[in-house]
């Protein structure tokens, strides 16, 4: 099991002539974790992630990062918030610089970067986030979805531990929201531990590892997203709706239909929840296979002439480049969000599918499909596109 990498022990903080917003609150996130801080307007869920790399300091208990006690004098904020990344709720409080090269740059540069360095730092952050190229832009001429990218790329130029967002969807539009989400997913499998604050339970619910439900300063319930979003009481109380997967998950039993111990995450769980209940054949005919092409390895020109052979071949993008670099190359695409889960829908219809992904998220297609194979008895075929082959 990986280790604590944040702790809060017995935390309470009061704004200045104000109520007490953080009551005593304790837990610890392990590195490598997804955890959503979820609650209603008002809850405490700012506050909180402002505790957790030091812009405030908690009026009573324990911060910990590695299990060492936060240090809030100068030289240990600057090594911390190096660490423990943050991004503002709304970007333009964020940024403050006339270009986005220049505020990208702002963390490494503060942190005595070499000029070599800082460059190298602020392009690759700028590639991760799909905005390579915009370094001489003007920020105010950017969309809502590139401020967050420039926001979060300023955070990256810094390579911090923990990533910490606050409202990561506020603002945009549901395809920037899933591009936003599926960029955390991709920095999570890089090994960043990442910690997001939101009112939207169906944005947490499939995404988390675990949950922090808040209301009112103090946590009603922290536990995996299917426990801390299932008790009705709980969710009521915190003035949230229970995600609509397990609202219809607990309406199927309380009709008498026999259903798995292990809850619906997605629409690709929740269908096989359905065909169990109904005692219904998960797959009708021979599984279709999946595609996959390595954007990081060589021969993008002979997928895309692969793509041209098959053009009826349904196409999902997973990760920032893959995204960019379909769009450079004209290539359609049918899913870019829960596109692992899209494709096996469409296996099991007895249709093909292909994914182009980024390096880091190859396995995770691997093991996604494999795990889905073995939980009900059947096999999906996995390839991996071959250049040389043009296969």
């Amino acid at each position: 099991m990986s280790r604590i990498i944040l702790e809060a022990r017995d935390i309470r903080y009061r704004y200045p002539r104000g109520m007490e917003a953080i009551r005593g609150i304790s837990f610890h996130i392990r590195r490598g974790e997804k955890i959503a801080v979820v609650g209603p307007n008002g809850a405490g869920k700012s506050t909180l992630l402002l505790l957790f790399n030091g812009m405030i300091r908690p009026d009573a208990g324990m911060m910990l990062f590695d299990n060492e006690p936060f240090g809030y004098d100068k030289a240990s904020l600057r090594t911390l918030r190096k660490r423990v990344g943050f991004v503002l709720q709304n970007p333009d409080r964020q940024i403050i610089a006339p270009t986005v090269f220049q505020d990208v740059a702002f963390g490494p540069v503060n942190l005595g970067y070499s000029e070599r360095d800082v460059k190298h730092a602020v392009e690759g952050a700028l590639r991760y986030v799909g905005l390579e190229g915009f370094e001489r832009r003007p920020p105010h001429q950017l969309s809502g979805g590139e401020k967050k990218r420039v926001a979060i790329a300023g955070v990256l130029a810094m390579d911090p531990d923990v990533l910490i967002i606050d409202e990561p969807t506020s603002g945009l539009d549901p395809s920037g929201s899933e591009d936003i989400m599926e960029l955390l997913d991709e920095l999570n499998t890089q090994g960043k531990t990442i910690i997001i604050s939101t009112h939207d339970i169906e944005l947490a619910y499939p995404w988390a590892d675990r949950a922090i439900l808040l209301l009112e300063g103090k946590i009603l319930q922290e536990d995996v997203p299917d426990v801390a979003f299932g008790r009705p009481e709980c969710v009521r109380k915190a003035h949230l709706s229970m995600p609509t997967l397990l609202e219809l998950y607990f309406e199927l039993q309380k009709r008498g239909f026999s259903m798995p111990e292990r809850k619906p995450r997605t629409v690709l769980d929740m269908l096989n929840v359905i065909d169990r209940a109904f005692q219904n054949r998960l797959c009708y005919t021979e599984p279709g296979s999946i595609t996959v092409f390595n954007v990081d390895s060589e021969g993008f020109d002979s997928f895309g002439c692969w793509l041209k052979e098959h053009p009826d071949l349904p196409v999902g993008a997973m990760g920032t480049r893959a995204k960019q670099l379909a769009r450079d190359h004209q290539i359609h695409m049918d899913f870019t969000y829960g596109v692992i889960d899209k494709c096996i829908l469409k296996a099991l219809l007895g249709e093909n599918s292909a994914i182009v992904t980024t390096g880091s998220m190859v396995m995770r297609v691997s093991e996604r499909v494999a795990a889905f194979g073995k939980e009900n008895g059947l096999f999906i075929g996995v390839s991996f596109f071959d250049a040389g082959t043009g296969e």
